[in-house]
C-alpha cells in the first residue's frame, strides 16, 4: 500500500461527527432547477429580513481603511460598548465569530474524554456537535412540549458532567422558559454541584421576545459564577454575514475561555458594525416589529391550514407538515427555502423563518398550492 493510499486517521469521537447543515443557499437552488435567484424567498436560516443596518453599514465601510492591518485582538471599543450596555466589567466579556463560536469555546475549555455535557433533545445542533468534537458524553434530556425539561435536565447531570445547555428561546422549537424557572434552575445546580458544572444560557433569540417575557440575565451571571450567558448580532441585529457574537461571564469563566479563543476571532468591519448596530436602538426596535407581525401573518395561515405548529418565542415558526421531505421539495421547486428539520429528531416538520410581509405571503401561497393538490 502506497504513502497516498493509507486511510486518515482520526480520533473515533472525530470520525463519527455529522456535519452541521446549513441552510441551503439560493445560488445552490437557483442552478440546481434554473432559477432566477431574484425570485428565489430564503426563509431557512433564522436571518433578519430587514438587512443590516444602514448605521452598521456606514461604519463598516469606515473600518475599510484598516483592513492592511490585523483587527484588534481584544475587540476593546466593542467589549466597552457591550460593557456599559450590559453594566458589566470588560473582563467579564469574550467574543466569539457569532454566538456559535461561544458555545465552541466554551465546550473546548470545559469538556474533554471522560466529561459530559447536558443538553435537551431539539435543542440547538452545535450542543451536539461541540459535545461529539471534545470527544465528551451527550446526555440528551428528553424534550417536553418540545421544550426544555428544567427538572430532568438537573436529575440527569452525572458526576462527570462538565456543561449545560439551554437556548432561550430555543432553535428550531421556538419554545422559551421564563426567567424564574431559569432562575431556579441555576440556583439548584450552583447549591448542588458548586463551579464543577457550567451553565450556558444561550439567548440568540431574545431581542425577538415580547417585553413581558424578557429578563436581565445579566443580573444572574452576577450571581453564579457557574453562568455563561451567550448573544448574537447575527439575528435582531442583522448581522448574520459578519459573525459577531459574545458572552457575559465572571472572571474566572471568562478568562477559561479567552484562554482557548483564538486571536483575531471577530475581524475589523463585524467589530465595527457591531458596535454601530449596538447602538441603533431604532433598527431593533423595527426588526422586532417587523418580525411580531410576520410570525402572526404565519400562524394565521397554519390556522387557516389547520396545521400544527410550536408558539413561537424567536424569529421562526416550526410547524408540522406530515410529508415533510415532499413538501419542502416542492416548496423548493417553486423557488421558496425553508428548513427540513429531521436531524433534529422532527421528521414531519418544517422551521420557516419569519421575513418580510411580501416573503411570507409567497410561502403561504406556495404551501398553499402544495397542500390542495
Amino acid at each position: 500500500m502506497t504513502n497516498a493510499s493509507k486511510p486518515l486517521v482520526a480520533p473515533a469521537h472525530v470520525s463519527a461527527i455529522a456535519p452541521y447543515q446549513a441552510g441551503k443557499p439560493i445560488e445552490e437552488l437557483a442552478r440546481e432547477f434554473g432559477l432566477d435567484p431574484a425570485t428565489i424567498v430564503k426563509l431557512a436560516s433564522n436571518e433578519n429580513p430587514l438587512g443590516m443596518p444602514k448605521s452598521a453599514r456606514a461604519a463598516m465601510l469606515a473600518a475599510a481603511e484598516s483592513l492592511a492591518r490585523y483587527p484588534d485582538p481584544n475587540g476593546f471599543d466593542l467589549k466597552a460598548a457591550l460593557a456599559e450596555r450590559y453594566g458589566v466589567p470588560m473582563s467579564w466579556i469574550t467574543l466569539g465569530n457569532g454566538s456559535n463560536d461561544i458555545l465552541e469555546i466554551a465546550a473546548l475549555a470545559l469538556l474533554e474524554p471522560g466529561a459530559s455535557a447536558v443538553y435537551a433533545q431539539h435543542s440547538f445542533a452545535v450542543y451536539r456537535l461541540a459535545t461529539q468534537a471534545r470527544g465528551a458524553r451527550h446526555i440528551v434530556v428528553p424534550a417536553v412540549d418540545y421544550g426544555h425539561d428544567l427538572d430532568a435536565m438537573f436529575d440527569a447531570i452525572a458526576d462527570d458532567t462538565r456543561l449545560v445547555f439551554i437556548a432561550n428561546p430555543n432553535n428550531p422549537t421556538g419554545t422559551f422558559v421564563p426567567g424564574d424557572k431559569v432562575a431556579a434552575f441555576l440556583e439548584r445546580v450552583h447549591a448542588a454541584h458548586g463551579d464543577r458544572v457550567t451553565v450556558v444560557l444561550d439567548e440568540a433569540y431574545n431581542e425577538y421576545l415580547d417585553p413581558e417575557f424578557r429578563f436581565d440575565s445579566t443580573a444572574l451571571a452576577r450571581r453564579y459564577p457557574n453562568l455563561i450567558v451567550s448573544r448574537t448580532f447575527s439575528k435582531a441585529y442583522g448581522l448574520a454575514g459578519l459573525r459577531v457574537g459574545f458572552s457575559v461571564a465572571q472572571p474566572g469563566l471568562t478568562d477559561l475561555l479567552n484562554r482557548v479563543r483564538q486571536p483575531f476571532n471577530v475581524n475589523t468591519l463585524a467589530q465595527a458594525a457591531a458596535i454601530a448596530a449596538l447602538g441603533d436602538a431604532a433598527y431593533l426596535e423595527e426588526a422586532y416589529a417587523s418580525n411580531k407581525a410576520g410570525k402572526a401573518q404565519l400562524c394565521a395561515a397554519f390556522d387557516r391550514l389547520k396545521l400544527r405548529y410550536v408558539p413561537s418565542y424567536g424569529n421562526f415558526v416550526l410547524v408540522h407538515v406530515g410529508d415533510a421531505p415532499r413538501i419542502n421539495l416542492e416548496l423548493l421547486k417553486r423557488g421558496v427555502i425553508v428548513r427540513p428539520v429531521a436531524g433534529d429528531g422532527l421528521p414531519e416538520w418544517l422551521r420557516v423563518s419569519i421575513g418580510l410581509p411580501q416573503e411570507n405571503d409567497r410561502f403561504i401561497d406556495a404551501l398553499t398550492s402544495i397542500l390542495s393538490e
